[in-house]
């Protein structure tokens, strides 16, 4: 999880993922954000996410892409 919150934080500071809930719905994340990170996530944990992984409720919250990336990598 550390690793994640270090890539969520390169890609946007301004932001506190550890206590933000509703990236998506609050518009906090745009479209670009979102790939920049399928891309970073891709890279450093070795996944591969497919259209279907790009939906609002796996990006609304660093807790969710967490749970995302373990389930991807199993």
């Amino acid at each position: 999880m550390e690793q994640l919150l270090a890539i969520l934080k390169e890609i946007r500071p301004d932001v506190d993922f550890e206590a933000e809930e509703d990236l998506i719905g609050k518009g906090i994340l745009d479209s670009l954000d979102i790939m920049e990170i399928v891309a970073e996530l891709g890279d450093a944990f070795g996944i591969t996410l497919s259209p279907a992984d790009i939906v609002p409720a796996n990006f609304h919250s660093a807790q969710a892409l967490w749970e995302m990336i373990e389930r991807k990598q199993r």
